[in-house]
């Protein structure tokens, strides 16, 4: 046979095996995950021997552990005598931020620090169990460049979604009142009137925001303003909803006051978050809206006992840590959908499980409806159901393990042993056999 026609034999074989190589089924790496104990978020029922399939970032299949054998090729995740059950969501963060409420230590606060801040504290957030958040607010963009790098594989954190910048009136809670007129200082969100509010809403939607964060009251950690009184009018509100609703973005009002979170819930906001002051009214509005309440609450337990606040802030806190747990207990009893938020770097990040006990030991939450504000509930809210808040064929593999049963003691989601998130392992105290 010449030469030539060896090499067109040659490269016709090539050709073939090409061919046949992309006709056939690709072989995908398999991570077997087998849980002692596999507890359903939406039931609290409780199945035994049971198998986890993951391929790629996401559930295929979950059985009884007695008919998944292991294939070559497989990673075999042993998690036998534990409880297994889906990474939990924080709707309130601040993985920028830091506890730290010096108004110096504010005011010395640059774009790049707190892009630091953001890459330590979403490892740390995620090493505790919380494989998705919402990050509600950030000065420059820094949690849309965080959220970015986390998504390229730059960082490791959660799944988030962030809303850039506070959209706040001058002056008012999400505004810097801490310099003097000379300075001008302001940030970034600040707006005042219909038009101004408007165009906040779309340059945040521009560069990179996946929600529209508002303050609709006054705060605590800020200075000169009230956590009761309203800041933007409803008509500011009910702008700043049409805009983002329009351009597919879901908005979180900050309101600690009765007639901020009525005015937000009526304007058609998302959540209203902290809700300190929460009356009947309010209760009432965010029934028929469908509004979720993200309260906040381990942060003032740790607050009164751990901080070392200014006196314009911890006055303040103290006022409002006196009716908050009682009136959020009241919409609780009266059924407002809870979604789990923390304000975590309000208290140190990690901690955020924290606030399920709060719930459940404090406020008399059952355990599995607490479990459910931070997984199916806060799923929803952040619009994310078909992909998190259960462990399901479809969804992402954010699963992780505690010791035993959370629906007998919540307090042990304070202490993950194993985190997968999207298919990757990135804490594992029981190790892992291939």
């Amino acid at each position: 046979m010449s030469i030539v026609r060896r090499l067109g034999v040659l490269t016709l074989f090539v050709s073939l095996a090409l061919v046949l190589q992309a006709q056939s089924p690709k072989l995908h790496h398999r991570t077997l995950v087998r849980a002692g104990y596999l507890l359903d978020v939406k039931t609290g029922k409780i199945a035994d021997k049971q198998t986890i399939v993951v391929e790629g970032d996401t559930i295929q299949s979950i059985a009884p552990t007695s008919n998944v054998p292991a294939q070559a090729g497989d990673e075999v995740v042993d998690l036998s005598g534990m409880t297994v059950l889906p990474g939990l969501i924080d709707v309130h963060t601040h993985l920028t931020m830091n506890t730290n409420f010096d108004p110096y230590y504010e005011l010395t606060q640059t774009e790049a620090k707190e892009a630091i801040n953001g890459v330590v504290n979403a490892k740390t957030t995620l090493l505790a169990g919380f494989t998705t958040v919402r990050n509600v607010g950030a000065n420059s963009f820094a949690d849309v460049d965080l959220r970015d790098a986390i998504n390229s594989g730059q960082a490791e954190g959660p799944h988030m979604q962030v809303s850039g910048p506070l959209i706040g009136i001058t002056g008012g809670h999400c505004d810097n009142n801490l310099l003097p007129y000379k300075y001008r200082a302001t940030y970034d969100g600040v707006a005042d009137g219909i038009p101004a509010v408007q165009h906040k809403v779309r340059e945040n939607i521009k560069y990179g925001a996946d929600l529209i964060k508002i303050c609709a009251t006054g705060g605590v950690l800020s200075k000169g303003d009230d956590p009761q009184a309203s800041q933007f009018t409803l008509e500011e509100m009910k702008a700043i909803v049409a805009d983002a609703h329009r351009l597919g973005r879901k908005v979180a009002a900050h309101a600690h006051g009765a007639q901020g979170i009525l005015w937000a819930t009526e304007a058609g906001v998302d959540s209203i978050e902290h809700g300190s002051y929460i009356n009947d009214e309010g209760i009432a509005a965010m029934k028929k809206h469908g509004t979720y309440l993200v309260p906040t609450l381990y942060l003032e337990d740790w607050m009164l006992q751990s901080a070392h606040l200014p006196p314009f802030y911890e006055q303040k806190m103290k006022d409002v840590s006196a009716v908050a747990k009682a009136n959020i207990k009241h919409a609780m009893q009266e059924g407002v959908k809870i979604a789990m938020g923390t304000d975590a770097a309000v208290y140190p990040h990690g901690l955020n499980a924290h606030e399920l006990d709060v719930y459940v030991n404090q406020l008399g939450m059952a355990p599995l409806t607490a479990l459910q504000t931070a997984t199916i509930n806060a799923a929803d809210l952040m619009g994310w159901s078909a992909k998190a808040g259960a462990l399901e064929p479809g969804k992402w593999a954010d699963i992780i393990a505690v010791s035993k049963n959370p629906l007998e003691d919540i307090r042990v989601l304070e202490s993950v042993r194993f985190v997968m998130k999207a298919g990757v392992v990135y804490k594992n105290e029981r190790g892992a056999e291939e």
